[in-house]
């Protein structure tokens, strides 16, 4: 079987087992969980109208989540509700809706998140193949995707971070495409180059990590030079390219699902820029440094950040299109006020978005599961999406008959996977400066924390959720990946082969102890106790 398509036959492997641990009983609970009441119903009322409307919060007595459980799915008002995120994420969920049964299949409710959470597993495996050219560290990233708490919680239930999850990481492939593309010209362009008279100024002997060909990019074959040709020259415009545009385009979505995809944006775009940079030079062009800003930020940028906002205004085109939307008609109501030279239109669109920022910006609100950001990636605090008793004793209860029988979904990753992914960031950071220096993977890794994590820095006292971390996942895979890429090109093909799949298979078992909190399987009290490793997981 040629190479090419074992990669795929494997990616597609192992995302079909994830995608079966995030679609069998979808639909346990049949009630809504922790922050579904705002997405499912609002999802709902706005495929039933066009826009996101009002719930009772009770009716004759009853909760509005039971009743909507029940079937009772019209009681939404006409008035339109304040939401503070933007509405691409629920027009997704509307998806999974259209085609699993609408609102009264809780199946239906969780079905987009399912597979945004499986197809990210698929994403990944290209990540990882693309970065470290080595089908064994993919299946490696894949499995670990597969198999971690966060990762099956998240898909398990109709919110909205899954979906910013895969958009960001279906975007990051895309530059990661595009960096591909642009170094091949480059290359073909420096060739052309030093062929005429007088280009070359001087020769520069590579690194040894630059004649084994460290760095993914396999350039080091058998002939490559020892000396790398230096022209006078800054090389071609690389600035544009349809996968740049695709990743504009994902991360547009990703933050009409929620702003914060726009940290991802301004991470993922300098990054995308910097790799630029340093290939011309690496490739051997002396002006490299000027043609970094003029011919790579300058020009990606004219187009970049244009199409990225353009790509956040059709995530609310709805709103633009009902005239009923919240605070549609602002402006009209309060003339003289907001921006004034704004048309109307986008004058309550402004006005809207103040609303929205003060909401994010001044959520201080005491919550039993908030976690502070700094914690993630150790998950100290996870988040209980459901927790409930039981009557008899079914499945796994029935080996303690005596005991209380309790069902639990929790957002808390595989310890030893985080755990271990946090310490392999801290290598990451060793290794490239010191090991593989100058190695572009170190910056790929930690792009996705500077986009993911970093900024919720800034926001320690608001109340923040681990589950949030879902986002960060990604690298925090490729962390260990980057690691175990180090260990197979410094050891043995058999110490790497014994290292990977005794941490691989340590993880497995500790994720098939944890199944049961991630997916509401009953258990025994006592059971759900011993899971709690820390204090403050309970």
């Amino acid at each position: 079987m040629p190479y090419r398509v074992q990669t795929w036959v494997v990616s597609l492997l192992i995302s079909l087992f994830g995608g079966l641990i995030r679609f069998i009983r979808l639909d346990y609970p049949h009630q809504i969980m922790f922050d579904e009441t705002y997405y499912v119903k609002d999802t709902w009322s706005m495929m039933m109208t066009g826009e996101a409307r009002d719930w009772p919060k009770y009716v004759d007595g009853v909760h509005i989540d039971t009743l909507f459980a029940q079937g009772q799915t019209y009681l939404y008002q006409d008035t339109a509700e304040y939401i503070v995120h933007p509405p691409m994420g629920k027009w997704l969920m509307a998806i999974g809706m259209e085609l699993f049964g609408g609102a009264s299949s809780s199946f239906a409710w969780r079905a987009s998140s399912a597979i945004a959470g499986t197809i990210a597993i698929l994403l990944i495996c290209r990540v990882a193949l693309r970065m470290f050219h080595n089908l064994t560290i993919a299946a490696f990233a894949g499995l670990l995707m597969s198999v971690d708490g966060v990762a099956i919680s998240m898909s398990r239930i109709g919110i909205l971070d899954n979906l910013i999850m895969v958009l960001v990481l279906g975007a990051f492939l895309c530059l990661l495409n595009h960096r591909d593309w642009a170094l091949a010209k480059l290359r073909a362009a420096h060739e052309r180059d030093v062929a005429i008279p007088g280009m070359v100024v001087r020769t520069k002997p590579l690194k040894p990590s630059e004649r084994r060909g460290e760095g993914g990019d396999q350039h080091a074959a058998a002939g490559q030079p020892s000396v790398r040709l230096v022209v006078r020259s800054s090389g071609p415009v690389v600035a544009f390219s349809w996968w740049r545009v695709g990743a504009v385009v994902l991360l547009g979505l990703a933050t009409g699902v929620k702003w914060s995809g726009t940290y991802f944006f301004a991470a993922f775009a300098l990054l995308s820029v910097l790799w630029d940079g340093y290939n011309r030079h690496q490739v051997g062009y002396r002006r490299w440094f000027g043609a970094t800003i003029a011919k790579d930020g300058l020009l990606a940028a004219l187009y970049m950040v244009p199409l990225y906002i353009g790509m956040y205004f059709v995530d609310w085109l709805n709103w633009f299109i009902h005239p009923d939307s919240y605070m549609h008609d602002w402006a009209a109501k309060h003339p003289g006020q907001g921006i004034t030279w704004l048309p109307e239109g986008l004058r309550s669109f402004v006005e809207y978005h103040i609303t929205m920022w003060k909401f994010h910006t001044t959520l201080t609100s005491p919550h039993a599961y908030k976690a502070n950001p700094l914690t993630w990636p150790l998950q100290i605090r996870p988040t209980s999406f459901h927790w409930n008793k039981l009557e008899g004793h079914p499945g796994l209860c029935a080996v303690s008959p005596d005991s209380q029988c309790v069902s639990a979904v929790t957002s808390l990753g595989n310890p030893v996977l985080w755990w271990f992914a946090s310490a392999c960031l801290v290598l990451t950071l060793i290794m490239g400066l010191i090991a593989r220096r100058g190695d572009w993977r170190v910056l790929a890794v930690w792009a996705g924390l500077a986009g993911g994590w970093m900024p919720w820095w800034l926001y320690i006292d608001r109340t923040t959720f681990t589950f949030y971390s879902i986002v960060i996942l990604p690298w925090m895979i490729l962390a260990i990946c980057y690691v175990f890429d180090w260990v197979r090109s410094n050891l043995s093909q058999f110490a790497f082969r014994w290292i990977s799949t005794g941490v691989l298979t340590l993880i497995v078992l500790v994720s098939v102890y944890f199944l049961p909190l991630w997916t509401g399987m009953p258990i025994p009290y006592q059971l759900w106790l011993q899971h709690m490793w820390l204090h403050s997981w309970i």
